[in-house]
């Protein structure tokens, strides 16, 4: 394995030291990613850049001509505060023939959008929840065709954002009631779904034209109370002490059928390649008592923290952490970009 110069775009701020010595979880969790990638990086014997970005391209010109790195590992999830603009940055590196890790451009843009990557999904008969998109500003009118209970949620912010116990409306004021909050919250159009009531199931995939498949990873709501809605919250997701408490817990799927796990896997390269998506994603998808499976969303570029569901899947796999990282590098190498003709 050659020795690579590797150039890795991080949100402003979120540059890991070098150790981990002396800081909390807590402290730590804003950048614990980008740690793991580094740290994992300079361990497999590459030169490692870490760079912050948060609203100016300059940094990243400024160190493609003096670093001059063999690619760039693509760790900023958006730009300028703005979640959907990670494409434009990836746009940017093409535009400078640069290779990069993760998901290519139209990927990201697709996959992000979360109404118009549905839409995809439904022209190639891929199982999703009917839905309709509420824009910023109009009326709050529910069609006909969406039945009780509905699922709210902010069309393009990702990581559980702005998902709480309220999102699961039962009735037309409850519905109008959380759009509106919505609006307000992220002043942006919101998704109203069909609800799935089932098994949460993560499935990672990795590739640029052949894919793999992961095993299927699985959220367990633990013991929460009753009558809450067993979905990935903010605090389901985030809160240590909230999981604690609850026993919540990511781990295997248990109980798949090889028909099932079969079925899974070929369902999860569709919507990859249905998305024009490289390098590496996360599907969500939900599987009802009866075993139809639905897909919710497509993650590009989901979180590659040392622990996560990515990683202990891809680990469950035959595939270690540092040929994890080492991966996705060479998937970033490979991938055949416009520019390169």
């Amino acid at each position: 394995m050659s020795k690579l110069r590797v150039l890795v775009l991080v949100r402003e701020g979120n540059v890991p030291p070098d150790s981990l010595e002396g800081f909390t979880d807590k402290e730590s969790d804003p950048w614990k990613a980008e740690y793991d990638v580094c740290e994992t990086l300079r361990g497999l014997g590459h030169e490692v850049l870490p760079l912050g970005i948060f609203d100016d391209l300059a940094p990243i010109r400024a160190a493609l001509q003096n670093f001059q790195p063999d690619i760039t590992y693509m760790l900023l999830e958006e730009f300028y505060g703005v979640v959907t603009y990670d494409f434009a940055v990836i746009s940017y590196l093409e535009l400078m023939q640069q290779p990069y890790s993760g998901c290519n451009p139209r990927g990201l843009m697709l996959s992000k959008d979360k109404a118009l990557s549905k839409k995809l999904l439904m022209y190639h008969r891929i199982p999703t929840p009917r839905f309709a998109v509420f824009p910023n500003g109009r009326a709050v009118r529910r069609p006909k065709k969406l039945e009780f209970p509905l699922f709210v949620k902010s069309t393009i912010e990702d990581a559980s954002f702005g998902i709480a116990q309220a999102s699961i409306v039962h009735n037309d004021e409850a519905l109008a009631e959380r759009v509106t909050f919505l609006h307000e919250k992220t002043g942006g159009d919101v998704i109203v779904e069909q609800y799935i009531e089932g098994r949460e199931l993560y499935v990672g995939v990795m590739g640029n034209t052949r894919l793999v498949t992961f095993p299927a990873w699985e959220m367990d709501f633990g013991k929460m109370p009753d009558e809450s809605a067993r979905i990935a919250t903010s605090r389901v997701k985030w809160d240590r002490k909230y999981q604690e408490k609850h026993d919540i817990t990511c781990h295997a799927a248990e109980g798949l059928t090889d028909t099932q796990q079969k079925h899974i896997a070929k369902l999860c390269k569709r919507v990859y390649r249905a998305l024009h998506m490289s390098g590496y994603a996360r599907m969500d998808l939900r599987m009802t008592p009866s075993g139809e499976v639905h897909v919710i969303e497509a993650n590009a570029n989901p979180n590659i923290e040392y622990g996560e569901d990515f990683a202990e899947s891809a680990a469950a796999a035959g595939i270690p952490y540092e040929s994890l990282i080492q991966r996705i590098l060479n998937l970033g190498l490979s991938y055949r970009a416009a520019w390169m003709g």
